[in-house]
C-alpha cells in the first residue's frame, strides 16, 4: 500500500476534455505558467 501511494503522490498527468470552444487553450497555458513550466 505503501508503494501505491508513493507512486499517485508523484503523478503529474491530467486531462482537459470539452467542447472546441470551452478554452482549453488558455486554461491549459495557466496551468504551464502557473507550474513554472513556461515563462511569459
Amino acid at each position: 500500500m505503501d508503494d501505491y501511494l508513493s507512486q499517485v503522490k508523484r503523478r503529474r498527468t491530467f486531462a482537459i476534455i470539452s467542447h472546441p470552444d470551452a478554452g482549453k487553450t488558455t486554461l491549459t497555458e495557466k496551468f504551464l505558467h502557473y507550474g513554472g513550466a513556461i515563462q511569459a
